[in-house]
């Protein structure tokens, strides 16, 4: 790639697809089906793994840093749950990789000579030391491009002691198994990436495997897909709570309206009644509070249950309203015959 066309992919992964003004560009949005959604999260195994052994060439959908940029923006605003789809995408990916390294596993059994249980542990136990020796060889190349010199150091003396540690254990195996067939080159499958490592194979070749960009790719989708998965869970589990909140609320405001209908208005309603002929029966309210539709389920169950909490909180709505009223025709005088006749009569 030239030096131009890094620049315009920096100024369209900063700025999106309306930097300069070109309105062509805008004709596809990051929500279009056509868009690569592990793509705008960055997480593409087709890019990850670009350039090594297992290049898997061209995303069949559509990679655009400027769209990356468009929905980055636009994400600060609107959650639009891409991770599920880049969820689904890693994982399928992850499957596959995962089905190698067992038919891997199963064709170096077929091949290599068989051998005894606790042999098999002695040879896994060089495997493993080979392994952290690798690991540690490539965080001091890290370590040194980075220019952390002392750091470096000391994760040597660490590859130091590993070292110590595997020679104990290759002699260990040597001595388990017959000089013919420890000269052979036991294989196991690398459980991240599935590639091969040999038993014997010298501290370069275990740097160049665990430090390459093949295996650091398999680690880095492997973290992301962990990560999508548990911020797909938390997403779900805030949705679900605002749903039973949502849900709780409805009832509780179906709840106000029964304690408002008399019981004397429920008892009336035939018990064999279709629910869904409850919205058009005679509900009328006790009071003014009562207005507003009822769900018909919640008034089925009240007829149901008969004279029971909401039926008694009606009745007690009602009383307090009675009480009231009667309160309001002691202080009004046209409510009180005697003293109609006593007004009349001046």
């Amino acid at each position: 790639m030239s030096a131009q066309a890094q620049m315009r992919a920096m100024l369209d992964q900063l700025m999106g697809t309306s930097r300069d003004g070109d309105t062509t560009r805008q004709r596809i949005k990051f929500s279009d089906d056509r868009v690569c959604k592990s793509h705008l999260l960055n997480c593409c195994p087709h890019d990850v793994l670009s350039g090594t052994r297992m290049d898997l060439g061209e995303c069949l959908k559509v990679h655009d840093l400027a769209l990356r940029a468009d929905y980055e923006i636009a994400s600060k605003e609107q959650d639009f749950f891409f991770e599920l789809d880049a969820m689904d995408h890693l994982q399928s990916f992850i499957a596959d990789c995962d089905r190698r390294t067992e038919v891997s596993k199963k064709r170096l059994a077929e091949t290599q000579e068989e051998i005894s249980a606790e042999v098999a542990a002695k040879a896994e136990r060089v495997h493993e030391l080979n392994e952290e020796i690798g690991k540690l060889l490539a965080k001091v190349e890290q370590l040194g491009a980075e220019g952390n010199v002392e750091e470096s150091q000391k994760v040597m003396d660490e590859v130091e002691k590993a070292r110590a540690k595997k020679r104990e254990a290759e002699e260990v195996y040597r001595n388990s198994m017959p000089a013919s067939s420890f000269q052979q080159q036991k294989l196991r499958v690398c459980e991240v990436c599935s590639a091969y490592l040999g038993l014997h194979d010298n501290d370069r070749r275990l740097a160049d495997h665990f430090g390459g960009k093949l295996h650091l790719g398999f680690i880095e989708i492997r973290e992301k897909l962990e990560e999508l998965k548990r911020v797909v869970a938390e997403k779900q589990e805030k949705r679900n709570q605002e749903r039973l909140k949502r849900r709780e609320e409805r009832e509780r405001e179906e709840r106000e309206k029964l304690r408002s209908i008399c019981p004397d208005h429920i008892a009336r309603i035939p018990k064999d009644l279709d629910p869904e002929s409850i919205a058009d029966t005679d509900l009328a309210p006790c009071h003014e509070n009562a207005r507003g539709g009822l769900d018909p389920s919640l008034v089925r169950n009240a007829i149901a249950t008969g004279p029971g909490p909401v039926a008694e909180a009606a009745a007690a709505a009602t009383r307090e309203v009675g009480t009231v009223q009667e309160i309001g025709a002691e202080s009004d005088p046209r409510g009180d015959p005697q003293k109609k006749d006593s007004e009349t009569k001046t």
